[in-house]
């Protein structure tokens, strides 16, 4: 089991409840969609499973580790382990694409031969190896978003959780990051994706659940392919 949530609830300062006594288990290897409506809890969740966030009560397990137990100083090192990409990017527009591509891996201290290599790879896969140089703003809004997704891939995750990443992108472009994200699924990757466009998860087949005020509705998808 890569994911276990055992009946966790997160509440805000002011008594707002995010999450309910959510349970929760995500096999390694699976591809996931979160859907909801705004507010439905669906960026908490993400939240929790990468430390940015620590449940009120309950117990969130990732890769067999209870993140409870995951003291302050140890969260960039746990946090080694999950890609994540978010719907804003998040990229430096001061530095070229490879910089930041490499950046989690010099935060990690990885050697420049070392991150170099790693990151033409990451970019290869993305498709934009021939762009390593560019400035993101020169870049398209799918190509920046694919930036994302190479510097959420570089460090070899065996997770990689996506909060809205096709937010901003036309059909065309969020089926691009979907086949994406599915060929790392193919290699072993889990992925959590939380999105609201339920007509293109509906198109790739693959499994979700739906949060309503915090609290889990399970669908089951028959898998009809990929277009």
């Amino acid at each position: 089991m890569m994911i276990q949530l055992e009946d966790v609830t997160k509440r805000f300062p002011g008594g707002q409840e995010a999450l309910s006594g959510l349970t929760l288990s995500v096999d390694k290897g699976e591809m996931l969609f979160i859907t909801g409506h705004s507010g439905a809890g669906k960026s908490t969740l993400l939240k929790l499973i990468a430390l940015i966030e620590r449940p009120s009560s309950g117990q969130v397990i990732v890769d067999g580790q209870n993140t409870r137990r995951v003291k302050r100083r140890k969260i960039p090192a746990y946090r080694r382990q999950i890609g994540m990409v978010f719907q804003d990017h998040k990229l430096l527009y001061d530095r070229p694409v490879a910089d930041n591509v490499a950046l989690p891996l010099v935060i990690a201290g990885v050697g420049r031969r070392e991150a170099a290599r790693r990151v033409r790879a990451a970019l290869d896969q993305v498709g934009l190896l021939h762009k390593e140089k560019r400035n993101p703003e020169t870049l398209s809004a799918g190509e920046q978003q694919r930036v994302g997704i190479a510097r959420a891939i570089v460090t070899r995750p065996k997770l990689l959780i996506a909060d809205e990443p096709t937010g901003n992108l036309d059909p065309d472009l969020s089926l691009e990051v979907m086949r994406i994200f599915r060929r790392f699924n193919e290699v072993g990757v889990t992925l959590l994706i939380a999105s609201h466009d339920i007509s293109l998860i509906d198109r790739l087949g693959c499994p979700r659940i739906e949060l309503d005020a915090g609290k889990l509705v399970v669908h089951e998808e028959e898998d009809v392919g990929w277009p």
